[in-house]
């Protein structure tokens, strides 16, 4: 016993050793965001699980039952507490939960989407290490997206609560509007410095005195 325990206790200790993929941006996010005007930060390791299931299949259903829900269309968001199912596909999601969700951590939800599936259609992939997740917040974050990003972001047209994949700066994204003036941004792990790097200079006029 002690010869397996081993490893996953090491393994369990070795987190707080993990760099996220933008982690070395940290220092640039805070002293480009401009405080009440547009803000970027980096939200390190969500766990994410993409998963494609037929939401009116009895493997969706189930699936639902732990997650709260699935979106019916696109844009669709659903969910309860903190955990969320964004709509990619009409069977594709993306369910986003909090860190201490995963497995890795003591967590049940990648376990309890995968007895849901069961036997059923359907996979479940656990996609944490492959994106990471850029929040952009304040009244010029929807001029700085608009820079570089082709969806119409208008409130009329972009609502609070919709999830959309599109590109920011020719960067493949998942674009969720959290809040009128929040937006989260998912790049894959490997786009994460040039995505940041991007909104980086997107941001840089609001640092500048407003010319009257």
């Amino acid at each position: 016993m002690a010869e397996t325990a081993a490893p996953a206790t090491s393994y369990k200790k070795n987190l707080s050793l993990r760099i996220s993929p933008a982690a070395q941006l940290r220092a640039a996010f805070e002293t480009g965001s401009v405080r009440g005007v547009v803000e970027l930060g980096e939200i390190a390791f969500l766990t994410m699980v993409g998963l494609r299931v037929d939401r009116n299949s009895d493997a969706g259903q189930r699936v639902a039952s732990v997650t709260g829900g699935l979106p019916a269309a696109s844009g669709g968001v659903s969910g309860t507490g903190d955990t969320n199912v964004l709509w990619l596909g009409p069977e594709e999601f993306l369910v986003v939960a909090p860190t201490e969700a995963h497995e890795s951590l003591g967590g049940d939800l990648i376990q309890a989407l995968r007895e849901a599936l069961a036997d059923g259609e359907g996979q479940g992939v656990d996609l944490s290490a492959n994106r990471t997740t850029f929040e952009l917040t304040g009244p010029r974050a929807r001029a700085v997206l608009e820079k570089g990003c082709a969806l119409d972001l208008h409130p009329r047209v972009l609502k609070a609560g919709t999830a959309l994949s599109t590109e920011i700066g020719n960067i493949p994204v998942v674009l969720w509007k959290t809040g009128e003036e929040t937006f989260r941004i998912f790049p894959r792990a490997s786009f994460a410095d040039f995505l940041g790097r991007w909104l980086l200079d997107a941001m840089r006029e609001y640092a500048s005195p407003e010319v009257p």
